[in-house]
């Protein structure tokens, strides 16, 4: 199972970026999805999070300003951020939960990681 973010890049404060994930291989189910961060010299933090059926949950810094939607036909994960500040400045991670069997748990999978840089 792999996971391929992209989208990042370099954009000034107040403008947006739209990040994807696609994940591919064998996969019989995905279940939550989401998207971390992780700024120089700082923890990856939680940014969201979807579960299969939709449900979404925002870390407090982000609520308003980005969406979380998935496809679950694309077996793809999104990341809509607006109103971007310089803080947004990190590198973000997808990440999804993946069962490969019927039978077999889930675990987590990592794509590898796309810069977002916001300038003032």
């Amino acid at each position: 199972v792999q996971l391929q973010a992209s989208g990042g890049g370099l954009v000034q404060a107040g403008g947006s970026l739209r990040l994807s994930c696609v994940a591919s291989g064998n996969i019989f189910r995905i279940n939550s999805m989401g998207w971390y961060r992780q700024a120089p010299g700082k923890q990856r933090d939680l940014v969201a999070t979807i579960t299969k059926d939709y449900r979404t949950d925002y870390a407090d810094s982000v609520k308003g300003r980005f969406t979380i939607s998935r496809d679950n036909a694309k077996n793809t994960v999104y990341l809509q951020m607006n109103s971007l500040k310089a803080d947004d400045t990190a590198v973000y991670y997808c990440t999804a939960s993946i069962s490969t069997h019927p039978w077999g748990p889930a675990q987590a999978y990592w794509g590898q990681g796309t810069l977002v840089t916001v300038s003032s």
